[in-house]
């Protein structure tokens, strides 16, 4: 699913957006999606890598288009 999302916003806004902004739980959590723990994060209350307020509306324009909120 996630690379349907990168691809869906390479090809509506032109600009590509970091897996780790979707997946590594930091939209999702925003967005209130269920969330997994990776077994190699080493802090769970830390995110290394937050998704950029610029990009908050594409991805969650993105789940809106693929249903997931």
């Amino acid at each position: 699913m996630y690379k349907k999302i990168i691809t869906y916003i390479k090809e509506k806004y032109h600009c590509t957006v970091k897996t780790c902004w979707i997946a590594i739980a930091d939209m999702k959590e925003r967005c209130g999606l269920p969330v997994r723990l990776a077994y190699n994060r080493i802090n769970p209350n830390i995110r290394t890598n937050p998704c950029p307020n610029e990009f908050t509306e594409m991805i969650k324009e993105a789940f809106r288009y693929f249903d997931l909120i």
